[in-house]
């Protein structure tokens, strides 16, 4: 112990996890770091990167104990479901001595809801903007002031239409546009997939592209622990995130963890551990957010998983994704230092 206490007193934190003090052998750099929430969105990039190594990281959740690399420089971290999960994993990684990942790659890949506005089922979205959905004022709808469509508010504001002050500092991230840009470019025309189910289901809305077969996209993800569903509270997202961008941002999905993943890495940056400036995020649509016109808003909710989308979902977050990993990989040298030009 006080052998590392001497030598923290001359380097930095990331001066420290670099030279490998900590750890028992060189740390490993990958160039890309996938990020999963549960098993069913790893088992893809498991199996066709061959990720076969592992390591095991003190501080990951218990279901999903290790990182998996591959001899391509291409690791995997599974976090648990869920904002706190997503946090408390995502930082032990950033941690961990056993990895030095100043220059690595993070492609955050999971599956959301998805707006019938801007896709489909089994869309691939790219984000720009991250918002938090969670941290809001509350009333119950039904003793909400008349004109609120739901008892929903920014917190010290005085209705639901008024920007909130930033005071949480999660409530909306930015991710680079020129990495953003790059991933769209390489994916854009990547054929998607559906099932039989999905396409029927599709099938039940009247316009595109909610009707239209799931293409590559761009467009922004809401994040937040409570799994919403329907008309009203679609819509609320939809305002919200303009509100919190400045009418800069589009909603498009919904998932849980974004945020979490995102500030837990921004706080590893901070201390030169990585760079947040190489954090991707894609979502692929599993069910839409809301029903089709005159079908059931409790359904949509309770039977989601009949809308047949949460395996093709899996299969396009690989599609979408894998172009940007194999660009990295393929062309190092120009990834190195940052995003090559489009």
């Amino acid at each position: 112990m006080r052998g590392i206490q001497k030598i923290s007193w001359g380097l930095g934190l990331s001066a420290l996890v670099a030279s490998g003090a900590w750890a028992s052998e060189a740390p490993i750099k990958p160039k890309v770091v996938l990020i999963s929430m549960f098993a069913p969105e790893a088992q893809h990039w498991i199996e066709r990167l061959e990720l076969k190594r592992e390591i095991r990281v003190p501080g990951l959740a218990a279901e999903y104990p290790v990182i998996r690399c591959n001899d391509r420089e291409v690791c995997l971290l599974t976090t648990g479901m869920g904002q706190t999960n997503a946090a408390a994993s995502t930082l032990a990684l950033a941690l961990s001595p056993k990895f030095d990942l100043r220059k690595s790659y993070f492609l955050i890949a999971g599956i959301a809801g998805i707006s019938p506005q801007h896709g489909t089922i089994g869309t691939a979205a790219w984000a720009h903007y991250l918002v938090e959905f969670g941290t809001q004022w509350e009333i119950d709808s039904r003793d909400a002031p008349e004109g609120w469509p739901t008892g929903y508010l920014g917190i010290n504001t005085k209705g639901p239409n008024e920007k909130p002050p930033l005071d949480y500092k999660t409530e909306v991230f930015e991710l680079n546009p020129k990495l953003q840009a790059k991933a769209f470019a390489l994916s854009r025309n990547v054929a998607l997939s559906e099932s039989k189910e999905s396409v029927a289901w599709r099938l039940k809305y009247p316009k595109a592209p909610a009707n239209q077969p799931p293409v590559v996209t761009r467009c922004d993800t809401l994040a937040g622990n409570t799994w919403f569903s329907g008309t009203r509270l679609s819509e609320r997202a939809e305002v919200w995130t303009r509100l919190l961008t400045d009418n800069k941002g589009t909603y498009c999905t919904t998932q849980q963890e974004d945020n979490s993943t995102y500030e837990a890495l921004l706080r590893a940056s901070r201390e030169g551990l990585l760079d947040i400036q190489r954090l991707a995020v894609v979502r692929a649509g599993s069910d839409f957010d809301r029903p089709a016109p005159e079908a059931s808003e409790v359904d949509n909710l309770l039977k989601y998983a009949d809308q047949g989308g949460f395996v093709p979902a899996l299969e396009n977050l690989y599609r979408a994704g894998n172009p940007l990993v194999q660009d990295i990989l393929g062309n190092w040298s120009a990834w190195e230092k940052g995003v090559p030009e489009t």
